[in-house]
């Protein structure tokens, strides 16, 4: 006899409360490893695929993709050990009570001996939930359930059954006969449901995290649309044409309903039968404040709330931080190396500060009422992507040298690009550099990074007049501002911080004290 588990939504780390469904990799009637991803979830964080501590029969999905779940509401339920009547050897019944009744052929005997330890191990579990831990149990070949042997609600060896909440049947005949935001055709709306059911299977074909959101608000079915992209991708694009598609078919709907509820023998020119629906003003469109923008607005609000913050700035020269970099880069043979940007050079050069001016690199313990001087620098830095603003973090930034802390920074990047970082890459920082710059503004005051104590802000690098040994010239000029919280320092040793990153900057050989 089979016994059913559910496994729940587990506690990702780094306080995460709840994760949103993107894509099952499992489906009912799967047989499932244990530690085998069944489900991608996205957090306010990152993306991440979940693995099940159990190994069995997947008899239930809770949740279709797009659903937001609480931390501890059930993913899907289990059937662990070897059903009666389920062999893996031999010929597989192909008759109804095959499928439903507890008698099984003449070679059930064995099979049910080799799947013995097989149950016994899968009984067990895991019990690891936790992403990214695994015990390296041998994986289990996958394989589907003959529909004969698994029906919609599962029943197994004739005795046991379980309820579906959200089961793998086709496409529902709400999604069929008016899916909201695709235009409805004569085809589409009178084919029966299990005609859909072939567009349903498998993966959507989506990578952006974007696209999908886009998807959401709107109510796409992405499964209903045909991808333009390489090997029949979805992009930003379709979802595009797709929501206008549906924006025309909705006032093509409205105008008709307009004209049916005019009166007989008004005029269609009158002012007196224009209908008050047309001249309603548009409603305000609603964005959910959850995911990673949800997750920004919370840290901010509590770095407003928390935080007695304070801004200075200044603007430094930094024509030889470019001809210094330009000679790093055009370097060759044994002093060759990759190339250097100019945020790893100024990463390199807040730490050099950060060293000098330590008060900075900590947190306040509101509890203990203490300033808490952290021993190495984690330093952020803000990177804008797809999903919205995310600060990856880069470890023991104190004690690497520009080249290591680029590479770095390059790495994080990609990740944040593809909308891989995981929830560690995303915390734990100590310190913030934010170079808005890239955005082609020169000044901003900066939030800090909460619970961190400062953040220093760049703003674009360009050809000013400036006054350069007693002479009028062009330099390239960038503005520098940090933010500061006021419990951990007074105005002189930000200050101190500020001046010293400029000096660097004005002056690179003045790094060259702490090399």
């Amino acid at each position: 006899m089979a016994q059913v588990l559910e496994f729940k939504l587990p506690d990702l780390g780094e306080g995460l409360t709840e994760a949103e469904i993107v894509r099952w990799l499992v489906e009912v009637g799967d047989v499932v490893a244990i530690d085998q991803p069944v489900v991608e979830v996205e957090t306010a964080k990152a993306m991440v695929e979940v693995p099940c501590p159990y190994g069995g029969v997947v008899t239930a999905r809770f949740g279709e993709e797009g659903t937001e779940l609480p931390v501890g509401s059930p993913l899907l339920t289990v059937a662990v050990g070897a059903p009666e009547g389920l062999e893996t050897s031999g010929p597989v019944p192909t008759g109804p009570s095959g499928a439903r009744n507890g008698s099984a052929p003449s070679g059930s005997a064995s099979s049910s001996s080799s799947s013995g330890s097989s149950a016994t191990e899968s009984s067990g579990g895991s019990g690891n939930v936790l992403v990214g831990y695994g015990t390296g149990a041998p994986a289990a070949r996958r394989r589907r359930i003959r529909p004969d042997r698994l029906d919609r609600t599962p029943t197994l060896s004739g005795a046991l059954t379980v309820e579906a909440p959200v089961s793998e049947a086709p496409v529902s005949e709400a999604l069929v006969s008016e899916a909201p935001g695709v235009p409805v055709t004569e085809a589409s709306s009178t084919a029966a449901p299990v005609s859909v059911a072939p567009v349903s299977d498998g993966p959507v074909p989506v990578v952006s995290p974007l696209v999908r959101r886009l998807a959401r608000q709107h109510d796409i079915d992405l499964r209903r649309l045909t991808g333009s992209g390489p090997d029949g991708l979805i992009l930003r694009a379709d979802v595009d044409r797709a929501i206008r598609q549906a924006e025309e078919t909705e006032a093509a709907k409205t105008r008709t309903a307009q004209a049916a509820a005019a009166p007989t023998g008004a005029s269609p020119a009158s002012p007196a039968a224009a209908s008050p629906a047309a001249s309603a003003a548009p409603a305000a469109e609603r964005i959910p404040l959850r995911g990673v923008r949800g997750a920004v607005a919370d840290k901010l609000s509590r770095s407003r709330t928390e935080i007695p913050d304070a801004t200075c700035w200044v603007d430094a020269d930094a024509t030889e931080l470019m001809a210094v970099r330009a000679a790093m880069n055009a370097a060759t043979g044994p002093s060759a190396g990759p190339k250097v940007s100019v945020l790893a050079l100024l990463a390199r050069i807040c730490t050099a500060a950060l060293a000098r001016f330590p008060e900075l690199n900590s947190t306040v313990d509101t509890e203990a009422r203490e300033i808490v001087r952290l021993p190495g620098v984690h330093l952020g830095f803000a990177a804008q992507t797809e999903r919205g603003l995310v600060v990856p973090v880069v470890r023991d930034a104190h004690t690497r040298n520009a080249e290591s802390i680029g590479a770095e920074i390059a790495r994080l990047t990609e990740l944040a690009r593809t909308g891989k970082l995981s929830p560690a890459q995303l915390t734990g920082g100590t310190f913030t550099l934010n170079n808005y710059g890239v955005f082609g503004v020169d000044g901003s005051t900066p939030i800090i990074n909460h619970p961190e104590a400062a953040m220093l802000g760049v703003g674009r690098i360009m050809p000013k007049p400036w006054v350069h040994q007693g002479e009028l010239a062009v330099r390239q000029v960038v503005q520098l501002s940090l933010t500061f919280d006021h419990r951990v320092c007074d105005g002189g040793t930000a200050g101190g911080f500020l001046r010293y990153v400029a000096d660097c900057v004005e002056q690179p050989a003045v790094l060259l004290r702490t090399l």
